[in-house]
């Protein structure tokens, strides 16, 4: 028997704050496959007028280490900042 709360975890989604060396278009177009397949498609977002060209995503954060690790396998910088 399966407990009903167990899936309480794969269904909870949070904001996180990623900081990025991402700088243009194109480079989000390299990185936006991984971002689909991992995150989800409109589930994501770039500020490149910010300092720190943030990537913003809503998903579950257990996947906030595997979607580091895959940006970074691409030659892009990403750190979770929140």
């Amino acid at each position: 028997m399966i407990d009903a709360t167990s899936n309480v975890i794969t269904r909870q989604k949070e904001i996180s704050i990623f900081k990025t060396n991402l700088l243009q278009e194109n480079e989000i177009q390299n990185v936006s496959i991984i971002l689909n397949l991992i995150v989800g498609n409109g589930k994501w977002n770039f500020d490149l007028e910010d300092i720190d060209h943030i990537l913003r995503i809503h998903a579950n954060t257990v996947v906030n280490g595997f979607l580091i690790k895959e940006i970074e396998k691409l030659g892009y910088k990403c750190e979770e900042l929140f």
